[in-house]
């Protein structure tokens, strides 16, 4: 696979295994490369040739080195390079959040050594981060690091977004925070111009302007309970349902972007929300352990059924007309 790679690539590879390796032979750089030893030196000879130290050491032990004289520049990334670097590395590694795990450990040291106004958003983003399923995400990295710098600041933003065959529309919100729910990046925050809250995706903002103004936030804010409560809310069919068992036993069973969960007064569970698909619903109360009831949907109660007639056909039951 070698022939895949320009030479000049290649011998840069070839620094930084000599840079981790010291005394590393041909033979091995080459192994490390997959590239044959003649070539591995070849390499080595173009990085002397392009004036960098790499000294030779004989023996047993001997083998490459680089120099004392060697002075490499330091990394420049700007604000949106480092952002988008951040995230693609956070949404590929669910544990890139944590100092602890080898990914992790490297990412801290990277945003040690940005510039602050590179670092800034990008702390603050990785320190609220919640891990996400490794998927791509079409977010603009230059959009989202404004959107950052909105949240952390408190700053209220004037919008103009996407709304797919309709007209764009501008808005003025509050932006709380800047959420990535099933490798799709939402900002969530209270919007002005409906007074309401919105979660919107990023992917179809287009333009950004800072207010003047600013916002006190919501105290102690759990960002991906509200947006997933907010997204299970404002479908077309009402959901209410009764399940047998306590709150925090249904909570084990019941993701939160089903609907909210509301405790009744003898102990039991209510489940509230809203769907446009009433079949999928009935397949996700289906997966249940506990009895439940379904109270106030007509749409959900036929696909319930429906579905329950299914399944006492495929377990070969007789089902009576």
């Amino acid at each position: 696979m070698a022939h895949d790679v320009s030479p000049t690539a290649r011998a840069l590879l070839a620094l930084e295994v000599i840079q981790n390796s010291p005394g590393i032979t041909a033979h091995k750089l080459g192994e490390r490369l997959g590239v044959t030893e003649r070539a591995a030196r070849r390499y080595v000879a173009i990085l002397r040739e392009a004036d960098l130290p790499i000294d030779s050491v004989s023996g047993p032990q001997g083998g490459y080195r680089v120099g004392r004289g060697l002075r490499l520049p330091p990394l420049m990334f700007t604000a949106a390079e480092a952002m988008g670097m951040v995230m693609a590395v956070m949404e590929g590694h669910r544990n890139a959040a944590n100092p602890t795990d080898p990914v992790g450990s490297a990412l801290a040291k990277i945003v040690r050594v940005l510039p602050e106004r590179a670092a800034g958003p990008v702390r603050a983003f990785r320190d609220v981060f919640t891990p996400p399923p490794a998927h791509e995400s079409p977010a603009s990295p230059e959009l989202t690091t404004q959107l950052i710098k909105a949240c952390t600041v408190a700053r209220r933003l004037r919008l103009v977004y996407r709304m797919g065959q309709a007209a764009d529309r501008v808005m003025e919100i509050d932006p709380w925070a800047v959420v990535l729910r099933h490798s799709r990046w939402y900002l969530l925050g209270w919007s002005h111009t409906k007074q309401a809250l919105r979660a919107l995706r990023v992917d179809r903002i287009a333009v950004i302007e800072a207010l003047p103004d600013t916002f006190t936030p919501p105290p102690e804010l759990d960002a991906l309970r509200t947006l997933e409560e907010h997204l299970s809310q404002g479908w077309a069919y009402p959901v209410d349902v009764l399940v047998d068992a306590t709150i925090d036993e249904t909570s084990r069973w019941v993701p939160r972007s089903l609907g909210r969960l509301e405790p009744d007064e003898e102990g039991r569970t209510r489940l509230r929300a809203t769907t446009d698909e009433p079949d999928w619903y009935a397949r996700q109360l289906a997966a249940i352990p506990a009895p439940f009831r379904i109270i106030g949907s007509p749409e959900l109660q036929r696909a319930t059924a429906a579905l329950g007639q299914r399944l006492l056909q495929a377990s070969g039951a007789k089902v009576s007309a």
